[in-house]
């Protein structure tokens, strides 16, 4: 007699299709939240254009507000299937989803036309609905772990271009001085910076001939600079596609049935249970 299987619990299936990934069902959800989080940003989008506005506002009101419940039910639904809410209401995701669905409300309790541009700005809250997206992007799980993993190197690169922007900053201070706009010891770190970087502004440039020479070996620098940082990330981030690939080999090397070890590679049968492992 064959015992079935107890049924699920309501809050056991909404869990598994809000949080459930990799079931058909939590992939569909996700698609149709993706959808949603890209409109409403659009929708934002557009209302900052006045052209736009004025033309189709009532539209845009209407979809704001389409949004702003399906948002809310979304947050209900969440807090409801998990067994510890708390964990989602104080996490950095649950927290985004609150700051960007309550501004609409607010239309309820703002009164006077004084506060419509204040209003405005809390409703482009929505627009951290984009942090979402991190949700919907797989390697984004190995690009985390890489700048996890590099963050200590980060850290130390940044700290050692903040000493050599103090260092030729005073330099270019004691060079140019304050008849050239180099005010202070700050100002010309700033200076530094902004040129180190490649960014340029304009605003403040050497007017003597070491300056200028300063300047040159700075803008130098400022190109290897930047490649460092990225060949870090990179190569921790090629570092965690090895062992992630090392992970997968090793799985592959085990026995779907017992899983017991797979001495040769070229085996055609479990050497434990003598599963077939491959066709002829």
């Amino acid at each position: 007699m064959e015992v079935k299987a107890p049924k699920k619990h309501w809050k056991a299936k909404l869990h598994e299709v809000i949080y459930g990934t990799h079931t058909p069902a939590g992939k569909m959800f996700d698609i149709i939240l993706l959808v949603v989080i890209l409109y409403s940003v659009i929708i934002v989008m557009l209302e900052s254009i006045p052209a736009i506005d004025s033309k189709y506002h009532s539209f845009l009101n209407v979809s704001e507000w389409v949004v702003t419940i399906l948002f809310t039910i979304e947050y209900i639904l969440r807090i409801i299937c998990i067994k510890r809410p708390s964990r989602y209401i104080f996490s950095f995701f649950g927290i985004v989803d609150l700051l960007s669905t309550i501004p609409k409300y607010l239309s309820f309790f703002v009164v006077g036309s004084q506060y419509i541009t204040a209003f405005r700005a809390l409703r482009l809250l929505r627009v951290f609905r984009i942090l979402k997206l991190v949700r919907f992007v797989g390697e984004s799980n190995n690009l985390l772990r890489a700048l996890k993993a590099s963050r200590t190197k980060i850290f130390v690169f940044i700290f050692f271009i903040l000493i050599i922007s103090i260092l030729l900053g005073t330099i270019m201070y004691m060079v140019e001085g304050p008849q050239h706009g180099f005010n202070s010891i700050p100002h010309s770190v700033y200076w530094t910076i902004v040129t180190l970087t490649t960014v340029g502004y304009g605003d403040i440039s050497p007017q003597t001939g070491l300056g200028q020479v300063i300047a040159t070996v700075i803008m130098i620098i400022g190109y290897g600079i930047i490649a460092v940082p990225t060949g870090i990330v990179t190569a921790e981030y090629s570092t965690q596609l090895q062992k992630k690939d090392q992970k997968e080999d090793d799985a592959e090397q085990h026995c779907p049935n017992c899983h017991a070890h797979i001495v040769m590679i070229d085996a055609r049968y479990c050497r434990k249970c003598g599963t077939q492992l491959r066709e002829d």
